[in-house]
């Protein structure tokens, strides 16, 4: 059975509806509890955490040390990672479920499995974003961190873990784990386009991009946080 783990910082606007779309994964069968590990928050999130009967757990704040704190915690056999602002289309359970049986079966080898991207928002620049995100899911097998990461709690030992990183955990872990054990699946995550509206489509894809860039070419991570802003 799954442990959904899902970081959290202020997020009572966008928590709620993210809790709601795990409700069938409940009635299939297949999560065995949903770990919310806070940063600090100052609002309503840990009410609203609590009310939806999930299990708290308080972190120093960073996405990497959050993600890593809740995985420690978990006593299902899979681990999902999945954002705070991140709801996931109907009917993501039973690709899960089968997408499971596959490994445990020894169909598929050890994997992780993503979701595919998507941004709720109308327009040609959203569109356009979610096909730039598909071809580097494609190409790359590269999903980052608001497609959720599904795998075994073994494979996820095997490969170290989340690293205590405040930015690009996502893409360490993911890297770690390689093009041939990422499967990327055709249920979608919607993920909140907030930080998109705020900074600016343009803006934000090539900061995004340059973060990227600057990650992989091993530039300090406080010169990567400050541009990522």
């Amino acid at each position: 059975m799954i442990t959904i783990v899902i970081p959290t910082l202020n997020a009572e606007t966008s928590l709620a509806a993210t809790l709601t779309a795990l409700v069938p994964g409940v009635v299939a069968g297949l999560l065995r509890e949903v770990i919310v590990v806070d940063g600090g928050s100052s609002d309503r999130t840990l009410k609203i955490a609590e009310a939806a009967g999930c299990e708290v757990v308080t972190s120093p704040r960073g996405r990497g040390v959050q993600l890593a704190a809740g995985a420690a915690a978990a006593r299902g056999t899979w681990l999902m990672f999945l954002h705070a602002d991140t709801v996931l289309e109907s009917g993501w359970e039973h690709e899960v479920a089968a997408f499971m049986e596959r490994v445990e079966v020894g169909a598929r080898p050890q994997s992780a499995a993503a979701f595919r991207f998507a941004l709720d928002d109308l327009g040609f620049l959203p569109r356009m974003i979610e096909w730039g995100v598909g071809v580097r899911c494609t190409l790359l097998r590269l999903p980052y961190g608001d497609q959720g990461l599904l795998m075994p709690k073994r494979l996820y030992h095997a490969i170290g873990g989340y690293k205590p990183l405040p930015l690009m955990e996502d893409v360490d872990i993911v890297r770690r784990l390689g093009r041939g054990r990422t499967l990327i699946l055709r249920s979608r995550a919607l993920t909140s386009a907030m930080r998109y509206k705020r900074d600016g489509y343009i803006r934000r894809v090539l900061r995004n991009w340059s973060c990227l860039t600057l990650y992989v070419l091993r530039v300090p991570m406080r010169i990567v946080q400050r541009i990522y802003g």
